[in-house]
């Protein structure tokens, strides 16, 4: 037997291949699917089918692309959704695998038609289940895609689904999610749970021990709702396809970099202290291995991108950006920042302080013109504590309230280390704002220096 599970890091996001005898299946692939095809390649199995357990809104699916490049027949979820490929699986249908069987089980909740697919040995005893976000580790699927008017129906239906569909398969059966940590769409903050199974999620998932109303009103909470998720929701009823495979920019001379720059949106992926000592102007800063959790916040559709490395391999970031719909990459700075400033063309700065600085600082008071703006999560403020005087604007809010953000002070931008206070200073920047400091280090040092102990 053949079974092989996929990450996308930073999304979180799972899909699994299973074989048998010969035969394969996958589940909820992402597009950019060579991975998919080394491993059969390897195994020596062929593709027979791709199931998809509900529409993606974080990602885009791979299925179209999977079928037309192995005949594979898909699967999907959805039944009420305008899709253009596929076919719909209906609850109870079953397929063969080998000497392996599938079963679809319908467990609307996270969307509508979501589907889970029960995986059962050549006795039809349940083996594992891919419950896609109905049921995760130590969290559900969120319920509020759809807006909050339905979020308390899809909330009961997902009750259901949990309860009276997925808990009776047994404890001794093997949970496999769509998703684990860092994914926007569960419920509640998923648990690093590599692997797990019905019964331990009986036993640890908090969400598995509330009575229905709870679970109903803990379920239906309205959560953050990245832009993205829109363009991502759309995109996955056509069938996205990459019809050149995955297509990496050119290495462009700073010469030709800097004419492209008026009509494109530059992303430097560089960490914050190398960004703030030197970058293309108005250009926006999200470190590399952030741009998946926060690209879909604050990178447009309607522009293309240039981008800025730390190094001169841009496949990481180019698999990064595709996998949320950033297919306009049209290159990447050949010889980085470096290359920029040799060749005589302008660069801004953004002043960078280490957290010892300005903890000093506050031990005796701030200076008069000083302004602080926190863009940690209001969770973090909660668990780790506040910093008297500041302002907090998680930074994923912050492009919604500029108007809060005085242009005639000196804002000093506190995170958690500084990675998302340079993302909120490359906004400002970019918008006009001259006078930033970003804090580099430890929210401890700061936190410890004003006296605030964890709420």
């Amino acid at each position: 037997m053949l079974l092989q599970r996929f990450e996308s890091e930073g999304l979180g996001q799972y899909s699994y291949l299973v074989g048998d005898r010969g035969e394969a299946v996958i589940i909820d692939p992402r597009l950019d699917g060579e991975e998919y095809e080394r491993a059969l390649a390897i195994s020596g199995h062929d593709l027979k089918f791709v199931f998809e357990t509900h529409r993606n809104e974080d990602y885009l699916t791979g299925s179209a692309e999977l079928a037309e490049r192995t005949g594979a027949q898909v699967w999907r979820a959805d039944r009420h959704l305008d899709y253009k490929y596929g076919s719909v699986a209906n609850d109870g249908q079953g397929w063969s695998v080998g000497g392996l069987s599938l079963k679809a089980i319908a467990t609307p909740g996270h969307t509508r038609g979501h589907m889970s697919y029960l995986l059962q040995d050549p006795s039809e005893a349940p083996w594992m289940v891919f419950s896609g976000d109905a049921l995760m580790a130590g969290s559900v699927g969120r319920t509020d895609l759809l807006g909050s008017d339905e979020a308390h129906d899809l909330a009961r239906q997902l009750y259901e689904s949990v309860f009276d569909r997925l808990l009776p398969l047994g404890d001794g059966v093997i949970l496999c999610p769509a998703h684990g940590p860092g994914s926007a769409c569960g419920g509640a903050p998923i648990a690093d749970r590599p692997w797990t199974s019905i019964g331990f999620e009986r036993s640890h998932n908090p969400l598995l021990s509330l009575d229905k109303e709870t679970f109903v009103k803990e379920a239906a909470r309205s959560l953050d709702f990245p832009p993205y998720f829109r363009e991502m929701a759309w995109r996955n009823l056509l069938g996205p396809r990459r019809p050149n495979g995955l297509v990496l920019p050119a290495a462009l001379p700073p010469e030709v970099f800097v004419e492209k720059c008026s009509r494109s949106l530059v992303l430097d992926v560089r960490e914050p202290e190398s960004f703030g000592g030197a970058h293309v102007p108005d250009s926006v800063n999200i470190y590399e291995t952030g741009v998946s959790t926060f690209g879909g916040w604050f990178l447009p559709y309607d522009r293309p991108l240039l981008v800025v490395l730390p190094s001169e391999d841009p496949e990481p970031l180019v698999r990064t950006l595709l996998r949320v719909g950033h297919g306009q990459v049209e290159g990447y700075l050949a010889g980085g920042i470096h290359a920029w400033y040799s060749a005589g063309l302008p660069t801004s700065q953004i002043k960078c302080v280490m957290a010892e600085e300005v903890a000093a600082q506050l031990r005796v008071g701030p200076a008069e013109n000083d302004w602080v703006l926190d863009v940690r999560s209001v969770e973090e403020l909660e668990s780790d504590g506040r910093i008297p005087g500041a302002l907090n604007i998680p930074v994923r809010h912050l492009l919604g309230r500029l108007d809060e953000i005085p242009r005639d002070r000196m804002v000093t931008i506190v995170c958690g280390t500084g990675r998302r206070s340079m993302i909120a200073a490359s906004l400002l920047r970019a918008r006009g704002w001259e006078r930033l400091s970003v804090v580099l280090g430890s929210i401890s040092v700061l936190l410890r220096a004003v006296g605030a102990p964890p709420a």
